[in-house]
């Protein structure tokens, strides 16, 4: 089915209400959170909970009356958990690492009742009732406001509520689908999963947060720099040792959470309109299981940003179209990304530098990796689809985006 997206629509919220909607995510995490422990189970994935009305049967009357929300804001908080572990299951099954999913990120799904779309302005269940706000909209959004959710063509769908901490500032992000006369969904040719994609490889590091294979670089020097600071805040305040200063710490730690969240949402955003805007099908990471036995000198904080990151993009790029995978982490910072060389040593790698001992390449340490994290994808990939019985197509491509043009298992192409 034919499903569009449009720019996120700026909402207009009067301070009063600010408690109002921060509540109401709060006991939306609330719900998701508490599905998912019913749903998930540690020791086998046939055990996991994947069917939504068996969730919501189970689930709906205690949340419902532990909560302020209205019904159809638990069921989709609900309905939310059972994907998150479906999805789960799904890694499980295939032999990949997978967790219980967790709802950390400020966020509220509604659906088609729980928001009411006018011209100008938006209805909002809330736990204090509806409220309406009026709304901004983007000059220049790809998809039109006015086409795709006031058209009879396009239905609303469930949509989601982001909260930007930096700016102070609430983000509607609407969902429609296409409809016939009759109100029926609309199925549109799609691109196969056996076809042509175009793959966006990132290296997360140390010093540069993230690298892109397009060669876009995310520092992580203002991240560290800003955990340092509130660390020197945080040992200022307990050496007073007075009841001020804990509080005051209370609301230090508080404020630093707040921050770290917002900061990686930040990245994550840029990382996914990265790969729209260079036209990828699939964001590819290293998987991060043993990240703190391959990076021993990353601190707590780095790795709770890998974590978060990978995390953040793999909820954010399904809603643009854009696919999530990991691979093998082996290797990826000592093999010479170019295609027709591959040497992989050790001494390739000189802190920031990368210099192929055996051909002489020279690159950024991070860039060579992630563009070796995009390769290795499509090179799983095309193995895979050469050995599937059922594979529609033996030599379906897959490139890898890189800067000024595409690597895949012939060489560099330039566009």
């Amino acid at each position: 089915m034919e499903v569009r997206r449009t720019a996120p629509v700026k909402l207009v919220v009067p301070d009063e209400y600010h408690d109002d909607l921060h509540e109401t995510a709060d006991q939306f995490l609330y719900c998701a959170n508490q599905a998912s422990d019913y749903c998930w189970d540690n020791t086998s994935y046939e055990n996991c909970v994947t069917s939504n009305s068996k969730a919501r049967d189970a689930l709906y009357d205690r949340l419902k009356d532990e909560t302020d929300l209205n019904a159809n804001l638990v069921q989709e908080a609900i309905r939310r958990a059972v994907h998150a572990v479906d999805s789960g299951v799904d890694r499980w099954k295939k032999g990949k690492r997978t967790n219980k999913p967790e709802f950390t990120s400020w966020s509220i799904v509604f659906d088609k009742r729980s928001a009411t779309f006018y011209r100008n302005k938006i209805s909002l269940a809330t736990v204090n009732g509806r409220v309406e706000f009026e709304f901004e909209l983007p000059a220049d959004s790809p998809t039109p406001y006015e086409e795709y959710v006031l058209s009879e063509e396009y239905e609303f769908r469930a949509s989601t509520l982001q909260y930007d901490q930096a700016s102070d500032e609430f983000y509607f992000h609407i969902t429609t689908r296409k409809v016939d006369d009759d109100g029926e969904a609309v199925d549109v040719e799609v691109s196969d999963d056996t076809g042509h994609q175009t793959v966006l490889g990132i290296d997360l590091g140390v010093n540069s947060l993230a690298v892109s294979s397009t060669g876009t670089f995310w520092s992580g020097d203002e991240y560290d720099h800003w955990i340092h600071e509130f660390e020197k805040r945080r040992a200022e305040m307990q050496q007073r040792g007075t009841q001020a200063a804990h509080n005051a710490l209370l609301r230090l730690g508080k404020r630093e959470r707040a921050w770290r969240k917002q900061y990686i949402h930040t990245v994550a955003n840029e990382i996914v309109d990265e790969a729209v805007s260079h036209d990828c099908d699939v964001i590819v990471f290293e998987d991060l299981t043993d990240i703190r036995e391959r990076l021993p000198y990353a601190e707590w904080h780095h790795v709770w940003a890998f974590r978060r990151l990978v995390e953040y993009v793999a909820y954010k790029a399904p809603e643009q179209g854009v696919a999530v995978e990991q691979v093998e982490p082996d290797h990826t910072s000592q093999r010479c990304s170019r295609t027709d060389c591959g040497f992989t040593h050790e001494d390739n790698r000189d802190g920031e530098q990368f210099k192929c001992l055996k051909c002489g390449y020279e690159v950024n340490a991070d860039y060579n990796g992630a563009k070796n994290i995009g390769l290795r994808y499509m090179r799983k990939r095309t193995h895979s689809l050469r050995s599937s019985p059922t594979s529609g197509s033996a030599d379906a491509p897959v490139d890898v985006r890189i800067t000024g043009g595409t690597l895949n298992s012939n060489g560099y192409q330039a566009v």
